[in-house]
């Protein structure tokens, strides 16, 4: 269910950002390019046109797409969990003399096999 409902929303979300780009954002690169539409752009070869417009106009969608999709929903839902989820402190760690684990180092027991640990001179408290 929660598929079904995420690309019924997905495909929703895809015609308003194409829309947007389509809008928007092409007529502003038009603005600074100086033509809004590229499908006519082509070169030809020994008689032979490639029309490489239309591709370009894709590739330009493409970008602006991604780029409206990582800052409207990654960038957001990013700031979003490190607010709810922070990063937990990385602990300094030490090995264990007995089996040569990995354990915090201000551990007293080895949570593998248990040993006892003595504290080192120099060592926190």
């Amino acid at each position: 269910m929660d598929l079904a409902v995420a690309v019924i929303v997905g495909s929703a979300f895809t015609a308003v950002v194409n829309a947007l780009v389509k809008d928007i954002l092409t007529p502003l690169v038009a603005a600074f390019i100086g033509q809004p539409d590229f499908s006519k752009l082509g070169f030809t070869i020994r008689s032979t046109h490639f029309p490489v417009g239309d591709f370009v106009n894709a590739l330009i969608t493409f970008l602006l797409d991604a780029l409206v999709i990582y800052y409207a929903v990654v960038v957001p839902l990013r700031s979003i969990a490190q607010r709810f989820n922070p990063a937990e402190p990385v602990l300094a760690l030490k090995t264990c003399p007995e089996c040569l684990s990995e354990i915090a180092q201000d551990a007293r027991r080895c949570k593998y096999c248990t040993a006892v640990l003595t504290r080192t001179p120099g060592a926190p408290t």
